[in-house]
């Protein structure tokens, strides 16, 4: 039972991008999701939770959604990209309950890291 997120890279200030979360040995679709961020020195903090009862999460500049087709895995589009948002980000997964506790969370990726630098 894995998580993997990936998609992240060098972005310029104004760009975008699309993370990707894929799961292996267990199917997303009936399971919260939680987007993740932590840049050095800081804490790790969420930027988007896509509850099992929804397909799309829309929050801001950062959007969650599932994949219709594949059942493993989930994306966070993130646009109009800041420097602040540089970080390595995470996906996490939970069953039972719409939330997104860190401490909640029962399943971890390993992150990726996203620069948004000129």
């Amino acid at each position: 039972v894995q998580l993997q997120a990936s998609g992240g890279g060098l972005v310029q200030p104004g760009g975008s991008l699309r993370l990707s979360c894929a799961a292996s040995g267990f199917t997303l679709g009936y399971m919260t999701i939680g987007w993740w961020r932590q840049a050095p020195g800081k804490e790790r903090e969420g930027v988007s939770c896509l509850s099992y009862t929804d397909s799309e999460s829309v929050g801001g500049r950062f959007t969650a959604s599932r994949d219709n087709n594949a059942k493993n895995m989930v994306y966070l589009q993130m646009d109009s990209l800041k420097p602040d948002d540089t970080a390595v980000y995470y996906c996490s997964a939970r069953t039972g309950g719409t939330g997104c506790n860190l401490d909640d969370m029962d399943y971890w990726g390993k992150g990726t890291q996203v620069t948004v630098s000129s």
